[in-house]
């Protein structure tokens, strides 16, 4: 390249004016740190966005500070001619708004502008000395300068380049010259160490991902704490994320756990078969490590739409806005709250597995109400089996409706409807995955929820349900979040009398980057869902759980959550003896 410029320059001192320019532009650029993209973008959920919600980002191993230059010099060297650097003509260096008489380099450009013409600034007005050119940015300016020396030579007024003007470049030149040739060493290093990632990644499409989460938890009060031993459980998830397009990605997910929930018991030393206290590395575990698909879900838009088809494992939640941030953690991953209930509206709980969802916005949004969007989607938990009373629509199903509005900056709202039918001997907040509480006396199994009492959960016979709830959250400040749920739910089971209402609310406070930034410090308190007066079941006391925690961020990748769950009246009963849950979660995110 070298030669080549000094050949240019005995043609005409104007190629170096370009020179002057490419190298000090080059050589003015800070070197910043930027996050590189990901070879597969997560796909964001087009749903009116929830506020200050952590948003869930792709886990990637933390680089070291020369790795991350290294990382962000390929990312923009891959980049280069993507981005919108069109440029325009300028006659004056005063047409600059970032350019002040006071920089260093006011007088070599104020003489390639006015003197000679080739230099172009950017369409709002700036010429951004201090950041790094590109190779097209370089093509246009050189173009320029040969175009104007063309010229030049074609009117002979070609002595308006003075020996002093040449004098002046070649001694910038050769004080450059170290800092030029170290710059061509770099590219030729970064030239090679992008070959052999292309040449040795694991998928053109495809980003591994995963999250595993060790526990160390215990349970205490009275009866519940004689029933339960300290434990230490885990739980590993392995996904792969492929797009095809750039915008889509399809979920293919790997899990295994050894989680079990505690035996909660009431005053006689009986086992209360509810899901109170579930934490969230406690749903969708097998018990024994043993692996498991537990999601395959495939997301894309379809014009302004945003399409989620789920072939197993999938959840209202994983489409719908939840409007819980901090607490809620996609898919009950390990970094928000450590309970289910706390976690989101026990609404999103009612059915999943396989189904079809569509986010659709509408609206201007002018003024203070933003635009809104619709959500609508349908999950069947038996969807794979092919039986009379099973398959997509025959068997166990749960539509959901879903309004969702945008008040400002600071408050996202949404109305929620679910319809659901569920068989006999199912959960209504089972979320599709039909576990069950088995009692050690009588062997008797108990259909069990992932949130809620076995009063609101239980359905011994055909059942449908229709579902209502309302959801918020408000950011007072950008490390302060409020957000809250209510929803009410109507049940009508099949020819045995046994109809029944379930409520369920909660609300809590988040304080974001306390003590370190990444940290949070959440508080939530509400009524875990609950069915007073059923007949044969019994408990009238409304049983309400509160429960704190802390996540220190370790690392990018790297978290540990202390947290204590308090429940009063297990099973709905104040006679029952009250139960702590005490937790240590450490989760590894990469």
């Amino acid at each position: 390249m070298s030669n080549l410029l000094w050949k240019a320059l005995v043609v005409s001192p104007a190629v170096l004016g370009a020179t002057l320019l490419v190298s000090t532009t080059a050589i003015a650029a800070p070197n910043a740190t930027t996050e590189v993209s990901t070879v597969v973008p997560t796909v964001e959920n087009p749903a009116v966005t929830e506020v200050a919600q952590t948003p869930e980002i792709l886990a990637q191993a933390t680089p070291t500070a020369n790795d991350t230059k290294v990382l962000d010099q390929v990312n923009r060297y891959s980049n280069e001619g993507n981005q919108n650097t069109s440029i325009s003509q300028v006659t004056s260096v005063s047409q600059f708004s970032d350019v002040q008489p006071t920089d260093w380099a006011f007088q070599a450009l104020q003489s390639l502008v006015e003197r000679y013409g080739c230099i172009a600034g950017y369409p709002n007005g700036t010429y951004r000395g201090n950041r790094a050119l590109t190779r097209y940015e370089f093509a246009a300016g050189l173009n320029a300068c040969l175009d104007r020396v063309n010229e030049l030579i074609a009117t002979a007024t070609a002595d308006l380049v003075t020996k002093q003007d040449l004098a002046t470049l070649q001694r910038l030149q050769e004080e450059f010259s170290a800092e030029l040739a170290t710059l061509r060493g770099r590219v030729d290093s970064l030239e090679a160490r992008t070959a052999e990632l292309e040449a040795n990644q694991f998928s053109t499409t495809t980003k591994l991902v995963g999250e595993a989460v060790f526990a160390v938890t215990d349970a205490f009060g009275d009866n519940t704490g004689d029933a339960n031993n300290t434990v230490f459980q885990d739980r590993v998830r392995l996904g792969l994320q492929t797009s095809f397009t750039g915008r889509d990605v399809l979920t293919t997910r790997l899990s295994a756990g050894n989680a079990t929930p505690f035996d909660i018991r009431d005053a006689a030393n009986g086992t209360i078969p509810s899901s109170e206290g579930f934490q969230t590395f406690q749903v969708d575990s097998t018990g024994n490590n043993s692996v498991e698909i537990d999601k395959l879900t495939y997301e894309a838009p379809i014009g302004p739409a945003q399409v989620y088809l789920a072939a197993a494992g999938g959840r209202h939640s994983h489409y719908a806005a939840v409007n819980n941030p901090y607490f809620f953690d996609k898919t009950d991953g390990g970094n928000g709250a450590l309970s289910s209930f706390s976690s989101e509206n026990p609404i999103y709980r009612i059915g999943g597995g396989a189904g079809l969802a569509l986010n659709i916005p509408f609206g201007q949004g002018g003024g203070i109400l933003r635009p809104s969007s619709i959500t609508v989607g349908y999950l069947a938990s038996e969807a794979n089996d092919p039986g009379i009373s099973t398959g997509l629509f025959n068997g166990d199903y749960a539509a959901l409706g879903q309004l969702n509005f945008s008040v400002g900056d600071r408050v996202a709202l949404a109305a929620t409807y679910v319809h659901g039918y569920n068989g006999a001997g199912s959960a209504l907040f089972g979320s599709g995955l039909g576990l069950t509480s088995v009692d050690e006396g009588t062997g008797v199994a108990t259909p069990l929820g992932v949130v809620g009492t076995a009063q609101a959960n239980v359905l011994d016979a055909p059942a449908s349900s229709n579902s209502y709830g309302l959801s918020a959250a408000f950011r007072f400040s950008e490390k302060i979040s409020l957000s809250g749920f209510v929803s009410y739910h109507d049940v009508t089971q099949s020819g045995v009398g046994n109809d029944f209402e379930a409520w369920s609310y909660g609300a809590g406070v988040a304080l974001a980057d306390i003590g370190k930034q990444g940290n949070v410090l959440g508080v939530f308190a509400g009524a875990v869902p609950y069915a007073l007066n059923r007949p044969g079941f019994g408990g009238g006391d409304v049983p309400y759980q509160i429960e704190g925690f802390y996540k220190y961020r370790v690392s990018d990748n790297v978290s540990i959550t202390p947290g204590v769950i308090y429940l009063t009246s297990p099973g709905q009963s104040s006679d029952n003896d009250d139960a702590i849950i005490g937790t240590l979660r450490t989760t590894f995110t990469f």
